[in-house]
């Protein structure tokens, strides 16, 4: 039965599976680090130890996010070897140093500072363990900067040639492999993401508290500083969003044809469809709710711009419709519903009950997952918008995976959606054990690691006199 599958199409659901999981530690590491070392900063500069023990209490959640993300990123990077060979082989002269760079310069950093992050505070000075989460957070952010340098090429490739063997190599400079069209835009969009990922977390978290108990004051503190963050970068967002949109629309039109359901081209002025059903059959967007023009207002800044549509690209080369569209409008919905909670903070705010307002706490509550749909929901758009091709314009999807039967991969699926089921169901449920209690004063750090890597007794001396134990 399973001879009859698509192993390309396998393929590429077992890879969306395992990014999917995997986008999800990423995006929540990154703000959190850089959340940490800003707890720590005021920490040092006040002395208040709410502070303090607000960092303790997260230092352990991020040890866990970290740990999954590493796992799961290892995971998926074997499928570039396994189910996608072949697009390993062509781009590998570009792709190959970009991932590796990432390692020496990002992974090898998180790494080395780590440790004495999680476990040094007793053993360090204080600067020094306050550099190691700057380092740490410095880690995250290089790592998401390569990474996006690495996805924005399959987007927008520029400074390559191909040789003989049908390789990409790079012709002239890596700056304009590195830097290509929609890298600047990809990484403001994928880091701010991160940090309102982060902060919707930290909110709910504490809205949580507040419920129970609306005078603790690590929970108003953390409610506070998160409500502050969502208020002021959720604008920031949209408009990043706007400006990604023009640069992807300049270099990649037929993926906005696709979010926008423009089957056919508009000479005079495009719609914005908020809402209909794709008919790729039929070439038209069902039961359809649009406003005149607004499309055109929106990427064009003019009412009466013409837009092309799908019916000036062949076929064969169209994205999915279906699945672009919908996923580029939970993405933009969840995004103005992050706007709609900051102002819904600012205005209790200014009311004087910020800690006070149970409905806020509530929606705050409901919204705590929501940045891990958004991102998921963007990259969706982003991955799925580039197909047919897994270098836009240059090699083809169906010209990119390995000589694997459809049962093989098929197999593998399964295995991969059992595991990560188990493992990251139960990691997850550990995150929010953790976070269901709330912090308290004189906060515990994460536990220490074993003295003696071998064991607590300690070896003979080597002329066989005995060593007392400590």
């Amino acid at each position: 039965m399973l001879d009859h599958l698509d192993a390309v199409l396998l393929a590429r659901i077992q890879f969306a599976f395992t990014v999917s999981f995997h986008f999800i530690f990423p995006s929540f590491s990154i703000g959190l680090a850089s959340y940490l070392a800003v707890l720590e900063g005021l920490w040092l500069k006040t002395g208040k130890a709410v502070y303090l023990d607000l960092f303790k209490y997260w230092l352990k959640i991020f040890a866990v996010v970290f740990a999954m993300g590493v796992v799961s990123g290892i995971v998926m990077s074997y499928q570039f070897g396994t189910n996608w060979s072949v697009f390993s082989v062509k781009t590998g002269p570009i792709l190959g140093p970009l991932m590796a760079y990432e390692v020496l310069t990002a992974f090898f950093l998180e790494a080395g500072f780590l440790g004495v992050m999680l476990f040094g505070m007793s053993k360090v000075g204080r600067k020094l363990h306050f550099a190691a989460t700057c380092m740490v957070a410095l880690g995250t952010f290089i790592s998401a900067t390569w990474i996006l340098s690495v996805n924005s090429w399959m987007q927008t490739p520029t400074g390559f040639a191909i040789n003989a063997n049908g390789q990409f190599v790079p012709d002239g400079s890596w700056l304009t492999i590195i830097f290509n069209p929609s890298f600047p835009y990809r990484l403001v969009h994928t880091i701010i993401a991160s940090y309102l990922t982060t902060s919707l977390v930290v909110g709910a978290v504490g809205a949580w508290h507040l419920l129970k108990d609306r005078k603790n004051p690590y929970a108003r503190k953390m409610f506070s500083m998160a409500m502050w963050m969502a208020a002021i970068v959720a604008p920031i967002q949209i408009v990043a969003g706007d400006f990604h949109g023009l640069n992807t629309l300049e270099h990649q039109p037929a993926k906005v044809m696709a979010m926008e359901g423009h089957y056919d081209s508009h000479p005079d002025g495009a719609p914005l469809i908020l809402f209909g059903i794709p008919n790729s059959a039929e070439k038209r967007v069902d039961y359809a709710i649009e406003i005149p023009k607004a499309s055109s207002l929106i990427l064009k800044h003019d009412l009466n711009a013409p837009m092309a549509g799908l019916d000036t690209i062949a076929d064969d080369r169209e994205p999915p419709v279906g699945i672009v569209f919908w996923s580029f409008r939970v993405m933009v919905g969840l995004g103005f519903a992050m706007l709609g909670l900051g102002l819904f903070s600012l205005v209790a705010r200014f009311r004087r009950t910020l800690y006070d307002w149970s409905l806020l706490h509530r929606l705050a509550i409901l919204m705590g997952p929501t940045g891990f749909v958004a991102v998921i929901a963007g990259w969706i758009t982003t991955e799925v918008g580039r197909q047919p091709y897994t270098v836009y314009g240059q090699l083809l999807t169906g010209q990119s995976h390995s000589p694997l039967a459809a049962p093989a991969v098929a197999a593998s699926l399964m295995v991969f959606v059992i595991v990560y089921f188990a493992v990251f169901g139960a990691g997850t449920w550990y995150l929010l054990r953790l976070m269901g209690h709330a912090p308290q004063a004189h906060e515990t750090e994460p536990p220490q690691m074993p003295i003696r890597s071998a064991g607590i007794t300690p070896a003979p001396a080597l002329d066989g006199t005995p060593v007392p134990a400590e």
